[in-house]
């Protein structure tokens, strides 16, 4: 079964249940996708690849990471309090990242192929071990992990 199908089930499965959080979620969720589809010429009826549905949720995740950031900023956690619970649900659906300890032997291996000894690479280093580790890892923990290299 594709990711886009299992959404399709998880929808009619928080309808049953009555779960107006994660109906709400997995609505958006398909919505996204329907969106991607209509972007891509493709028909609402197509279906996406398990990577398309991934980056689509990937990119509604950022999306609520940065609205919970903009509302606990400002001082309106009863904004944020939904966010937070979409996120949740958002993030079920993702694989697990890499924690930054598992990224580093990756970033000093990587380092030490392309010859990076000073910090005026440190873009080419980060692209370099996000590339190798695409899906993988959050690209802020990759940025982190390469800084503390030098």
């Amino acid at each position: 079964m594709t990711l886009h199908e299992s959404l399709r089930e998880s929808l009619k499965e928080a309808m049953k249940a009555k779960d107006a959080v994660t109906l709400r979620t997995v609505r958006s969720i398909m919505t996204a996708c329907t969106n991607e589809l209509v972007a891509t010429s493709r028909t609402p009826q197509d279906m996406l690849s398990d990577d398309e549905v991934l980056a689509v949720i990937k990119r509604l995740s950022k999306q609520r990471k940065e609205s919970i950031l903009q509302f606990e900023s400002n001082g309106r956690p009863e904004l944020a309090e939904p966010e937070h619970e979409e996120l949740a649900v958002l993030e079920a659906y993702l694989p697990t990242m890499m924690t930054k300890e598992a990224i580093r032997p990756v970033a000093e291996a990587k380092m030490a192929e392309l010859g990076v000894t000073d910090k005026s690479k440190l873009g080419i280093l980060v692209g370099a071990v996000m590339k190798e580790l695409a899906g993988k890892a959050d690209g802020g923990d990759v940025k982190v992990v390469v800084e503390s290299l030098f």
